[in-house]
């Protein structure tokens, strides 16, 4: 199995679970809109790499510690310029958790200690502060980020104590590059926790020739709010008025603050830009947990997914036990997909979300759609092979980037001694002429 020396990022929102107790059903949708779109593309802008979400909850590598440390406070302040901007039930209040350490890869996921013991760390971590181990502390730029000591921990699982640091709030002794990006005065009451210091950075963490503007991250999320409002139409006229509502919202991301320098993001996002150009089916990937169960599931299937390898399979079947109440059979394949999903067999999930299809799950059309950005090929390929033979329409210009992007594994050798090649572009294209030809 192979190895990499990386950063791991934890991030969820605090209270999510007593919040969407008692929330509407469309108030837990539009929170979770929201929050990818003003989360996700800072994770790409200083090079993070999303394994993983579901619900409120982010799983992002690094190959920098530095820069894992930079997309936390850049999000913090993030956070902070979006919450003066809405009513206190709509603000938005996260928890960030860094480790470095060698983990192992299994496909688009990662296991190891180093993974547990960020997972641990994120449940001290305080809303509104970045918490990374010595770890991080030791292997990051100390020039780059201001740090202080928060205490060594016990962690459950994890032998001895962990030394925990955490980043403190601005001013900073440091200058914080391109200060003509900072809004406020530093020091005033004004002043975002970490005075913009990563924030503006943004353009400095993109690489040279990036292209993509993240006000067109904020227009696309916008689009994906109008995709549903389009839907909501046809008879959901409250959630309609609140998709309209986080279009305006979802704008922000590429309004006030990141008109004032930050234009570029890194190759990767155009690498994947299908993922986002897809609009709706990628912004209700993540808040379909809500929309196709109770809250009892929702916490089982994320206890799953983020529990230690060796804990899954008792939690699994604990969350089995809860799906298997569902008496929609497209509800409940579709949340068997997930969990599936969750316990590292994405390629066996593929085959349940085409069953919950069948029995007309639009969440379980979302996930196939998604997945045609699976960081593995043959995941991908058998996801376009999948939406080919269920004529999903809405894939077309999913699939029409496949074709045209492919993926970084592309080629790699499968199959028995190796002897065949993995191409998700020559499955993209076989799957569009299936819909020609029909």
């Amino acid at each position: 199995m192979k190895t990499a020396n990386l950063a791991i990022v934890f991030t969820d929102i605090k209270g999510f679970t007593e919040r969407t107790s008692r929330q509407t059903l469309e108030e837990n949708q539009r929170l979770l809109q929201v929050h990818e779109a003003l989360l996700a593309p800072l994770f790409k802008a200083f090079g993070g790499r999303i394994v993983k979400s579901i619900g409120d909850a982010y799983l992002v590598t690094f190959e920098s510690p530095t820069q894992a440390v930079l997309s936390g406070i850049a999000i913090q302040d993030r956070l902070w310029h979006h919450n003066r901007t809405v009513e206190v039930s709509e603000q938005i209040h996260v928890r960030v958790a860094i480790n470095v350490g060698e983990v192992r890869l299994d496909g688009n996921d990662i296991f190891g200690e180093p993974v547990n013991i960020a997972a641990r760390v994120e449940g001290i971590a305080e809303a509104g502060e970045v918490y990374f181990t010595e770890a991080v502390y030791l292997a990051m730029n100390k020039a780059e980020v201001p740090s202080k000591e928060v205490g060594a921990y016990e962690l459950k699982g994890i032998p001895g104590k962990i030394r925990v640091f955490h980043v403190p709030r601005a001013p900073y002794r440091v200058e914080a590059p391109a200060a003509s990006a900072i809004a406020e005065t530093p020091g005033s009451e004004t002043m975002p926790p970490f005075g913009n210091l990563a924030l503006s950075r943004v353009a400095e963490a993109s690489s040279p020739g990036a292209q993509v503007d993240l006000s067109v991250l904020g227009q696309r999320a916008a689009a994906g709010a109008a995709v549903i409002s389009q839907r909501a139409a046809a008879g959901a006229t409250v959630l309609g008025q609140q998709a309209v509502e986080l279009g305006r919202q979802a704008r922000t991301v590429g309004g006030s603050l990141f008109s004032r320098g930050m234009a570029t993001l890194p190759p990767q996002v155009q690498k994947h830009r299908m993922l986002v150009g897809v609009g709706a089916a990628v912004v209700l990937a993540g808040v379909a947990m809500l929309t196709f169960s109770g809250d009892e599931t929702v916490r089982a299937i994320k206890a799953v997914e983020r529990a230690p390898e060796e804990e899954r399979t008792a939690l699994a079947k604990d969350a089995r036990t809860l799906i298997m109440k569902e008496e929609d059979s497209g509800r409940r394949n579709f949340l068997l997909g997930r969990l599936t999903e969750a316990t590292g067999k994405p390629d066996d999930a593929l085959k349940v979300y085409a069953t919950a299809v069948k029995a007309g799950s639009r969440a379980a059309e979302d996930r196939l759609i998604e997945m045609l950005s699976h960081a593995r090929c043959d995941v991908r390929s058998d996801a376009a092979s999948t939406v080919g033979r269920l004529q999903l329409k809405r894939a077309v210009s999913a699939l029409e980037d496949l074709k045209s992007d492919g993926g970084p594994d592309d080629g790699v050798r499968t199959g028995l001694f190796g002897i065949s090649k993995c191409d998700s572009k020559a499955a993209a294209d076989s799957a569009l002429k299936g819909f020609k030809e029909r």
